[in-house]
């Protein structure tokens, strides 16, 4: 199984499962018993037709009563009109609550894959996180609107049909629970055969949703290498094991309904067999015998229903295993909670003009980054939870002026595989620092530790003295403007991808920040200049237009501390220049 294919359907029903479902319906509890209500009002009311009918047959047929006919059909009239009104109004209520379950769940999810650390994103497909948001929380919303609604209306109306059945002539109800069995035998087979269906026609479009994300992202190697005939082919064979699992299931349900049919038309049959002996020997009216007739057709239906809702209940089970699996994911880099009084002790800003340096692996500490040190046989120790401090303090606000200091830090990716093993260094406010070394040194991974998207496994990162793993996560990372080699651009505008929603940078410092790094040239040539739209990933923008776009927006935000990770590798020697020129503005005043 590939990473984007769903995993094998579990229990038709889990309790513990269901009991945190109901949870999201708790908040609109007014709205789920209007619709119990409803649903229960509805049920009843589709007991009544076949009593009238009988009513009439036995009684004011032979009779000849008209008016007493017209009465019980405008009685007939009013149970179809409030059916319908009832039907109407549990249709809405449970509707409009799915959808506001699905808004709160797909806001839920929305906020803890924000939270989660980069650690699990680096190992999560996308698409499978996708999936979650969309296809997962689609499912249990029809399991709330139409599944479980629709097996408790119609377990309701089986015990309310069976009851009048019993009440009128136990007789003729026995010869209707007697063909019960043959419809459980269909209903098994049913539900046996269509869960695996179900479940390969779900792998079969994990398939093609991953064959296509990765084929229409990788659309120009796939011009470049000539690859469409080939992909053509792989895709028919993918998108043809989709069809024949759908043609399967269907299959399926071809045989089952019938096979119901015929159940109920068996039944008929008996009913009308014996019924009918029954009323020529005045032991049965005629009337009965029809009442009978159509409870027995209203008999199976609720049955068939509840054998194809299977599938939904099935399909909600392992979508809330998946959904919960995700939430229940832990958060572990988190703000610690209790503010504390202490402050950092900052350094204070030095008069001198900002220094340069040059830091080779070598050169960070004696041990850092040197080949022996980068050795996968050197040890890890993790940090005890216990040593992480519990109070929180304030990043300092004057960022720029407090020393960042790495004492004694190792990280690993993978256990036992340290990136960094026992570095140290510091670096003192307003000081440039450039960190020199193989690809695989670790150079990246000193950026994930500082601004915490990684923690240490053992010694700490300190700003201004103080423990970044002591500060809040929003107070530490808005000392910080990080400039990437890839840099990513959201859909919108080029004046919203600068300001990125912060509402404090108005159109005025926009303009400021691209003119200072030099992006107001490309900016202007550009169809509406910065109200220009910016398509998905900036696929419209050279690589150095973006990395322009990068700086500016890193000068809009004006942090006090500006990271650079390999932000001219991939541009040409001009723009290279460009943004050279642009970063002695940006670095003005930083470290």
């Amino acid at each position: 199984m590939t990473a984007h294919e769903e995993e094998a359907l579990g229990r038709a029903y889990d309790a513990r499962l269901m009991r945190r479902l109901v949870g999201y319906l708790r908040p609109y509890g007014g709205r789920v018993a209007l619709a119990v209500a409803a649903i229960v009002g509805h049920s009843v009311l589709q007991l009544v037709p076949p009593l009238l009918t009988r009513i009439v047959i036995d009684d004011y047929i032979p009779a000849g009563d008209l008016s007493g006919l017209a009465g019980v059909a405008a009685l007939y009239l009013g149970t179809i009109v409030a059916s319908f009104g009832l039907e109407f109004a549990q249709t809405w209520q449970m509707q409009s609550t799915g959808q506001l379950v699905m808004f709160d769940l797909r806001m839920e999810i929305h906020d803890h894959l924000q939270r989660l650390d980069l650690r699990f994103h680096d190992r999560n497909p996308v698409g499978r996180l996708m999936t979650r948001l969309t296809t997962d929380v689609d499912v249990i919303n029809e399991l709330f609107t139409s599944g479980s609604v629709a097996v408790f209306g119609d377990l309701f109306t089986l015990v309310g049909i069976l009851g009048v059945l019993l009440w009128m002539d136990w007789r003729l109800a026995a010869l209707v629970v007697a063909t019960v069995p043959l419809i459980v035998v269909v209903a098994q087979w049913f539900r046996v055969h269509v869960r695996e269906s179900y479940r390969t026609v779900r792998a079969r479009i994990a398939r093609i949703n991953a064959f296509l994300q990765e084929r229409i992202t990788g659309m120009a190697t796939v011009h470049l290498f000539g690859r469409e005939g080939r992909d053509y082919q792989a895709f028919d064979d993918i998108n043809r094991q989709h069809r024949d699992a759908n043609v399967q299931s269907l299959f399926y349900y071809a045989v089952f309904f019938p096979a119901i049919e015929l159940v109920s038309a068996l039944s008929a049959s008996l009913i009308i067999w014996f019924g009918s002996g029954w009323v020529l020997d005045d032991a049965l009216t005629l009337g009965s015998l029809v009442a009978f007739l159509q409870y027995s057709q209203r008999f199976f239906r609720p049955i068939a229903d509840m054998s194809e809702k299977f599938n939904t209940l099935q399909g909600a089970m392992a979508s809330s295993e998946r959904i919960f699996g995700l939430l229940d994911t832990p958060v572990h880099i988190l703000s610690p909670t209790a503010p504390s009084s202490a402050g950092p002790s900052s350094a204070a800003p030095s008069s001198a003009a900002p220094s340069s340096a040059a830091l080779s692996p070598a050169a960070l500490s004696p041990a850092a980054l040197s080949p022996a040190a980068l050795s996968p046989a050197a040890p890890l120790s993790a940090v005890p939870p216990s040593a992480v401090p519990p109070s929180a303090v304030p990043a300092p606000r004057a960022a720029g002026a407090a020393a960042i200091a790495f004492e004694g830090v190792t990280f690993g990716y993978l256990e036992h595989e340290p990136v960094l093993h026992d570095i140290s260094f510091r670096i003192e406010p307003g000081q440039r620092i450039g960190l020199v070394g193989a690809t695989g040194s670790g150079k990246t991974t000193i950026v994930n530790l500082l601004l915490r998207f990684y923690d240490v496994q053992a010694g700490r990162i300190t700003i201004g003295g103080v423990d970044v793993r002591e500060m809040s996560l929003p107070e530490l990372r808005r000392q910080f403007a990080l400039v990437l080699q890839d840099v990513h651009l959201f859909s919108g505008t080029i004046a919203g991808n600068i300001r990125l929603g912060e509402t404090g940078i108005d159109d005025a410092a926009v303009r400021r920040a691209a003119e200072a790094v030099h992006a107001a040239a490309f900016i202007d040539r550009l169809p509406g200049g910065m109200a220009a739209p910016v398509a998905e990933r900036g696929a419209t923008l050279s690589v150095g237009q973006k990395q322009l776009l990068s700086l500016a927006r890193a000068l809009a935000f004006d942090r006090p501390v500006l990271v650079l990770d390999e932000a001219t590798s991939s541009i040409d020697t001009d723009t290279e220049l460009l943004i050279r020129d642009a970063l002695r503005t940006v670095m003005r005043g930083r470290t």
